[in-house]
């Protein structure tokens, strides 16, 4: 017994050790993509750095050394959400390429609900965007627009495709809330004082109209007026 306690005492112990685990390091990559969770998730409002650093496990002061500031960290994201929009191509057919260009843009908006006012609202120059931009220039030059139709199209694209989001995105009410939506305020239109408006709110209720509105169908518009301008511009 003596003998065996003296050589288990100096036998290697094989019990295996826990390592510690390894911490992701700190990278503008990792805050920019937990900043955009965060904003996804609770709105660009309640994104402060103190939470992107509690979120992150680290100290607040240890993002500065990746973001210069919290518009650095604005820009990025909006960077981010950029990079997920499908790009045109020059190649393609033009009213093709800008059609699905605005659908992606839309789809992803509405992930992000709150990148469009930031798109609408900042001087975005990253390169990302800036690729995306110019892109956009080059499907519209190829298509025969000169400089300046080119801009004008391109922007009033935009500016549809964000008031649109935004809109969808803020409406008080779902599609398939339409319907008792319009029996209720049906008595505040009366036939004698609003006959067009009690008619609409009809043709919903009776099933003849959803009321729900489609990117589609302004796009389609857009894309009919800019391609009689195009035709008719000067070669």
């Amino acid at each position: 017994m003596l003998i065996y306690a003296q050589a288990s005492s100096i036998m290697p112990d094989k019990t295996p050790t826990k390592r510690p685990r390894r911490r992701t390091p700190l990278s503008r990559e990792r805050i920019l993509k937990r900043a955009q969770k965060l904003a996804d998730k609770d709105g660009l409002d309640a994104l402060s750095m103190r939470k992107l650093a509690q979120a992150l496990r680290v100290e607040a002061m240890s993002l500065y050394n990746h973001v210069k500031h919290k518009d650095d960290m604005l820009d990025g994201m909006v960077e981010l959400v950029v990079a997920e929009i499908e790009i045109p191509s020059d190649t393609g057919e033009w009213k093709d390429e800008m059609r699905k260009r605005a659908l992606s843009a839309h789809a992803v908006l509405l992930q992000h609900p709150w990148a469009a006012m930031l798109l609408m609202s900042r001087v975005n120059v990253g390169p990302v965007m800036l690729r995306y931009v110019d892109a956009t220039l080059g499907c519209l030059l190829s298509a025969g627009f000169s400089y300046e139709m080119a801009d004008h199209a391109w922007n009033t694209l935009d500016s549809f495709i964000y008031g649109f989001t935004l809109q969808r995105l803020n409406f008080p009410f779902e599609p398939e809330e339409y319907k008792d939506v319009a029996e209720e305020y049906m008595p505040q239109l009366p036939m004698e004082m609003y006959p067009n408006l009690a008619g609409l709110s009809s043709e919903v209720i009776e099933g003849r109209y959803d009321g729900e509105h489609e990117l589609s169908f302004g796009l389609e518009l857009l894309l009919t007026g800019l391609e009689s301008l195009r035709r008719a511009s000067p070669e």
